[in-house]
């Protein structure tokens, strides 16, 4: 499939595939589970980035569940990540969303898709040059894990930083990159 093909589609048809290297990859419907960590985790990430605006620091970031990013045209590699904040576009021009815009992908593991996240997606997010990726993990009552990786620019390579716990010992974890976040388990549990 192009580039051109894939724009004349319906949102409906759109919404359910992702292409990788032009060929079209359905996606499965996320469970209750899957949807409910993603909004908890774009409430957020959303609610991080306004502190960061507000504070002059950066400027106009937004935060979206399963939206098209275009992370190449030919072959069309077009993925709809979990959970994604990136630098706003520009809407009076029509800016698709693409990997320059994008500071920060996270997927959440489900059952069927522990390759794709932890090998395919974690390659092809680093060739496309977005900064940060992280992979989180759920159980029955939330999410309990959440895998950072940072560009390596040199090698277009991410860089694992560490693993947060849900269950480790100590306060909330903080994060300074892309945006300062703190990670409070409380939101991300069901």
């Amino acid at each position: 499939m192009t580039a051109g093909e894939y724009e004349a589609l319906s949102e409906d048809i759109a919404r359910s595939i992702e292409i990788v290297d032009g060929y079209i990859i359905f996606c499965e419907a996320p469970t209750p589970d899957h949807q409910t960590a993603g909004r908890r985790l774009a409430n957020l990430l959303e609610r991080h980035a306004r502190s960061a605006v507000t504070a002059g620091r950066y400027g106009c970031l937004t935060v979206n569940n399963d939206v098209d990013l275009r992370l190449r045209d030919i072959p069309l590699l077009n993925r709809r990540p979990d959970v994604i904040l990136y630098r706003c576009l520009d809407r009076a021009r029509g800016e698709r969303l693409r990997a320059e815009h994008a500071l920060l992908v996270v997927e959440i593991v489900s059952p069927g898709s522990e390759t794709q996240d932890t090998t395919d997606k974690l390659g092809e997010y680093a060739r496309a040059g977005i900064p940060h990726y992280w992979i989180t993990r759920l159980d029955s009552e939330g999410v309990t894990s959440i895998e950072r990786y940072a560009l390596d620019h040199a090698s277009m390579i991410y860089k694992h930083l560490g693993t947060f716990m849900k269950d480790e010992a100590g306060g909330p974890p903080e994060i300074a990159n892309p945006i300062p976040i703190t990670i409070a388990w409380d939101d991300l549990t069901f």
